[in-house]
């Protein structure tokens, strides 16, 4: 349920309507707009007379929010939710955030090298996996703590926030450092692992699962925010389908509908979509055409000898020049990289 006030509502009276709410065992968040205040109510809201709100003269209305995820919901937050990581924003509506790095951190001069490339090419974020998820035991499975130490010199060199992996609840006190938490697609309905990152004080990317609906990837997100969290960015990352001629199907239409129906950024992660590096320059520039907040991008000094995923990396040159590309599209809506 969320209740609307009216602009220039006394505060005290309103701290007083907000504790009584409290005392009958409902959570309220308030969200401050430009315009209006909005009070969400969370918790058991269905004894609850809609009427009986009318007789506060400073509440303009009252409705039901019929969704299951109540925070993840515009009708709850009606404003962006602008997400900000060490002076860069997500989700403002103009910057298009450009995340970018190799699958997998290898050696320090890989992940510095790249770190370097995508920065002048005007990445705003370093991604790098330290721990990999990986379909076969016998593959490589990431460089684990050390591949978190080599982001962090990364970051040092060239001041990019990084973006990394979260696999499991044994990993947390390793993850103190880094800036923007990455939930993969296997691990979208970890609800355990949900529930405690909803309860840190950091940025948390949410991939979409392979085979999961729009209506279970909110929920997902609704798991952070429940706790607390409410810095939670989407990620379409490409879904399973009847088809193999890429390697997942990449759902744009889920951007303008999650515009529509959520608060939260969405960004786009063409590499994992197709699988195939030369579609990933296509799919980026349909993301940004579609009004995507981000992408998140694979890029690898040297593909051809990557440990994963190099069949899908762009070279930094050819990074380079999709950049160049997307700032021309970007322009087009008054948005910049």
């Amino acid at each position: 349920m969320i209740i609307v006030l009216k602009n220039n509502s006394d505060q005290t009276r309103i701290d007083n309507f907000i504790g009584r709410l409290k005392e009958r065992g409902l959570d309220v968040h308030a969200v401050h707009g430009t315009e209006t205040t909005i009070l969400g109510l969370i918790g058991d809201t269905s004894k609850l007379n809609t009427e009986e709100f009318k007789v506060y003269d400073f509440v303009e209305s009252v409705q039901r929010v019929k969704e299951p995820y109540k925070q993840a919901s515009r009708a709850f937050h009606p404003e962006n939710t602008v997400i900000s990581v060490k002076g860069e924003k997500i989700g403002d509506g103009k910057t298009i955030s450009v995340m970018a790095g190799p699958c997998s951190v290898e050696t320090p001069e890989q992940i510095i090298e790249v770190a370097k490339d995508v920065k002048k090419s005007g990445a705003r974020f370093l991604r790098g996996g330290a721990f990999k998820p990986r379909t076969s035991p016998y593959a490589f499975q990431g460089l684990g703590a050390e591949g978190l130490e080599l982001l962090k010199i990364a970051r040092a060199e060239t001041g990019l926030p990084i973006v990394t992996e979260l696999m499991n609840l044994r990993q947390i006190p390793l993850f103190e450092d880094v800036d923007i938490i990455q939930i993969g697609a296997r691990n979208m309905q970890n609800f355990d692992l949900l529930k405690e990152v909803g309860r840190l004080n950091k940025p948390v990317l949410l991939k979409r699962g392979l085979a999961n609906t729009v209506k279970e990837f909110l929920m997902s997100a609704e798991y952070i925010m429940s706790e607390g969290n409410q810095n939670v960015i989407l990620c379409e990352r490409g879904i399973r389908t009847f088809d193999n001629y890429t390697r997942n199907c990449l759902d744009l239409s889920v951007v303008p509908f999650l515009k529509k129906e959520s608060h939260l950024p969405i960004i786009i992660d063409p590499s994992h979509a197709c699988g195939i590096r030369w579609m990933v320059p296509t799919l980026a520039k349909a993301a940004v055409a579609a009004g995507a907040d981000g992408l998140i991008i694979e890029v690898h000094n040297n593909p051809e000898k990557a440990l994963c995923d190099g069949e899908q990396s762009l070279t930094p040159p050819q990074f380079d020049d999709l950049m160049k590309i997307l700032a021309k599209y970007a322009s087009v809506e008054d948005r910049h990289l």
